[in-house]
């Protein structure tokens, strides 16, 4: 059977009120839930209830979902619209400069990287609100300037702008592990556009 069948056939049963494919479905994407809205939350217990809406929401929408994208690629998306909202609506987006949770879903063998994937959220911490939210919305996610600026009510040239502004924090406060890699670590653990 085909991913997409599978998806199908679980959602259907989902919508029909089968409380084990509910089961199944959360079990499957709640790890990816809960680390889509730690990132942009940055307040843990906020992020908490921010996931528990979005899965409230996930379940009343579940008939919307018409199965042209993976269920994966829209519960994704749904976090996160369900998150930026939230986030407006308490107006905490503005106040939320606390720490990044690590990714629960991201697992790294490699000591060096791991060190370098906390190196980089902990910078991460130190940017603005705005800057994080755009930063991780484009750079993590892989959104485009267009659709950060519909989900935040900004311009794409104001998310180019926060874009800018986050990268070059990022590599002033980056800039000593940069100088250490280039005297005996390997280089090839820079990040990306750094």
């Amino acid at each position: 059977m085909e991913p997409m069948e599978t998806d199908a056939a679980i959602v259907r049963r989902a919508i029909e009120g089968d409380e084990r494919a509910m089961r199944l479905l959360w079990n499957q994407h709640a790890a990816h839930v809960d680390a889509v809205v730690r990132r942009l939350a940055a307040d843990p217990d906020l992020a908490e209830d921010i996931a528990q809406e979005v899965w409230i929401q996930i379940f009343h929408a579940l008939p919307s979902w018409r199965g042209d994208a993976k269920f994966s690629t829209w519960v994704h998306r749904v976090a996160i619209n369900r998150t930026l909202n939230a986030l407006r609506r308490t107006k905490r987006l503005a106040a939320t400069e606390t720490a990044i949770e690590e990714d629960s879903a991201y697992v790294e063998q490699d000591a060096d990287r791991s060190m370098l994937a906390h190196t980089i959220d902990e910078a991460a911490r130190k940017l603005s609100p705005g800057a994080r939210t755009v930063f991780l919305l484009h750079d993590v996610e892989g959104y485009t300037h267009e659709e950060i600026a519909t989900e935040l009510g900004i311009t794409p040239g104001g998310s180019k702008s926060q874009l800018f502004k986050a990268r070059a924090k990022l590599r002033r406060l980056l800039a000593p592990l940069v100088d250490t890699s280039s005297t005996g670590m390997d280089r090839s653990y820079a990040a990306p556009g750094f």
